[in-house]
C-alpha cells in the first residue's frame, strides 16, 4: 500500500501514540509468545510462584485458559500480532475509515477480553497469574492509547 493509497495526514495523530502503540504490541506479542510457549510445553517453567493467590500454572492449565478448544495465549498471540500491524505511524496517519476503526475495534476487544480473563481469575480461579497480568496491562494500555490517538483526529479531517 502506498503513501497515497492510505492518505496520510501528519496531524492526524500525536507523534507519541504510534510508538506507544508499537512498545506495548512488540511486548505484548514478546510475553505471549512465552505464554504460548508454556501452553504447549507442559506450563512446567513459569516464573511465578504456585501457591496461594499467586498461582501462574492454576490459571494458565485451567478450563478458562481456551476458549472454543483455542488456548488463551494463541489468541493473545494473534491480537498482539494484528495490533503490531496496524501500529506503524503511517496507519495511524491514514484517513482510511476501516484501519482507524478497525485497530479501535480491535483494541475494544481486547480489552473487554482482558475483562473476562481478569473475572476469571479472581472469581472463578482464586488464582492470578503474573505473567497474564502482564498481558492485561499491556492491552488495557494499547486500548487507552488507541482509543486516545483516535480521538484526538479531527472529524473534520476524515
Amino acid at each position: 500500500m502506498s503513501a497515497s493509497e492510505v492518505e496520510l495526514d501528519r496531524t492526524l495523530v500525536q507523534p507519541w501514540v504510534p510508538l506507544a502503540s508499537l512498545v506495548m504490541s512488540v511486548l505484548g506479542l514478546a510475553v505471549s509468545v512465552y505464554l504460548t510457549i508454556e501452553h504447549f510445553t507442559a506450563s512446567t517453567t513459569l516464573a511465578c510462584p504456585e501457591t496461594g493467590a499467586l498461582n501462574c500454572v492454576k490459571v494458565t492449565t485451567s478450563e478458562q485458559s481456551a476458549v472454543f478448544g483455542i488456548p488463551v495465549a494463541v489468541l493473545g498471540l494473534v491480537y498482539f500480532v494484528v495490533m503490531l500491524a496496524l501500529s506503524p505511524a503511517p496507519l495511524w496517519r491514514s484517513k482510511l475509515p476501516a484501519i482507524r476503526y478497525g485497530r479501535l475495534a480491535m483494541a475494544s476487544i481486547g480489552v473487554l477480553f482482558v475483562f473476562y480473563l481478569v473475572f476469571a481469575e479472581f472469581f472463578t480461579l482464586d488464582a492470578i497469574c503474573l505473567w497474564c497480568t502482564g498481558v492485561h496491562v499491556l492491552a488495557v494500555g494499547l486500548f487507552a492509547v488507541t482509543a486516545l490517538g483516535t480521538a484526538y483526529a479531527d472529524p473534520s479531517d476524515l
